[in-house]
């Protein structure tokens, strides 16, 4: 038999897809895979039957539903604060892991190099080389994860075709600040560099902390590409629903990938996100409030059981520092702490370029007691530990 293609020997399967199928056979709290386990807005729920019994239930045009278009359009030069024109500079995909791919192969060449900030979402890494790209990794320093202005030029010196920038950060919590964006745009028009972004946690960031649009910084809209969703706006990870955001160069090419790619992201759904693309602004005050709550009562049982972590300044994931333990292997420590105590966590080392294995990631995207239920398992790490050890 021919052999299986030479790009898939070097990535994994999806190892925090991985620990929720471990979490699901140690019957573990999963603080992994970042998905709540709490229902979306009434309303969504109320569209979505509608739309299971009155439809469309065929295929929808290829780059978006056109009411769809306009809801989103609106939303998004709302909060962006730049025009955006539904026919011209929307692409809807499925999710946004499929819009991060789509503007990566709209605008990157086999060979090209990317840009990568590490520790980053682990996808990036497998969505170069599935394009045939270079990444460049550069490291952002906890616990802030700043960057090296320094570091950053010079990687910006190898000519890189585009940066990915994760704002807010998965799995850091960074929020980027203006300055700090201001510096990789100065850049980015130096070198003439593409700026993809993943902003899918737009409105989880906690005060004092402010989101920055990339696209909105001086002439930045016409080479940045934003990639974003539905899922964690509004609770609905299972709904698939992302888009790109772009000038009309970057989606006419875009749609073309996106076509082949999928052919169109679900009719039914669209249909009944509409709905949430209209709510007031009231509902993103209560949605951030929301999660300010539950970051307040996660870390709270972190303290409790005397764990240091690194707190987020958006999304809803912590770092948190097991370098106590003096782990060899993060992945095997993950494994053993959903058997031995109960609780789901990500293993940091899948995030960084770097061999760096004193971090695992929780999320809190939780009910109350779903959360409560962790902290009072990982009260038993101290007596466990020594099992471990």
């Amino acid at each position: 038999m021919a052999n299986v293609s030479e790009r898939t020997k070097f990535f994994t399967e999806s190892v925090i897809r991985r620990m929720t199928r471990i979490s699901n056979e140690y019957n573990a709290v999963n603080l992994s895979q970042g998905f709540p386990d709490f229902e979306p807005p009434l309303e969504l729920k109320e569209e979505l039957q509608k739309a299971a019994l009155n439809g469309p239930h065929q295929y929808a045009i290829t780059w978006g539903a056109p009411n769809f278009l306009e809801a989103l359009a609106k939303k998004q030069s709302r909060f962006m604060g730049i025009p955006i024109e539904p026919q011209k500079n929307i692409v809807v995909t499925c999710g946004s892991t499929e819009a991060m791919m789509a503007a990566l192969m709209s605008v990157v060449n086999p060979n090209d190099k990317v840009i990568v900030f590490s520790p980053f979402y682990e996808n990036y890494g497998a969505d170069t080389i599935l394009i045939g790209a270079v990444p460049i990794y550069v490291h952002l320093t906890p616990p802030s994860f700043s960057f090296d202005k320094k570091a950053l030029r010079e990687a910006f010196l190898q000519r890189p075709k585009a940066i990915i920038i994760c704002n807010p950060g998965n799995p850091t919590g960074k929020v980027f600040s203006e300055d700090e964006l201001l510096y990789i745009a100065s850049l980015a028009e130096e070198f003439d560099t593409w700026v993809i972004t993943d902003e899918v946690y737009e409105h989880i960031v906690y005060r004092p902390h402010k989101h920055t649009y990339f696209a909105s910084l001086p002439n930045m809209f016409k080479r940045t590409i934003s990639c974003s969703s539905l899922s964690k706006t509004y609770s609905i990870t299972g709904w698939r629903l992302g888009y790109i955001i772009a000038s009309e160069e970057v989606i006419n090419a875009a749609r073309k990938v996106h076509d082949f790619l999928t052919v169109g992201a679900a009719a039914p759904l669209q249909e009944a996100a509409v709905k949430a693309l209209y709510f007031e602004d009231s509902y993103y005050e209560e949605l951030l409030s929301h999660y300010a709550h539950k970051k307040e009562l996660f870390l709270k049982l972190l303290d409790e059981a005397n764990l240091k972590y690194i707190d987020p300044e958006g999304a809803y994931y912590v770092m948190v520092d097991i370098s106590e333990f003096n782990v060899k292997d993060d992945v095997e420590f993950c494994e053993w702490l959903a058997r031995e105590v109960g609780v789901a966590a990500v293993p940091g080392s899948i995030f960084f370029k770097e061999n760096i294995q004193s971090f695992i990631r929780f999320h809190f995207a939780k009910k109350d007691e779903t959360l409560l239920e962790a902290g009072k398992r990982l009260l038993r790490l101290r007596s466990a530990r020594k099992r471990y050890v």
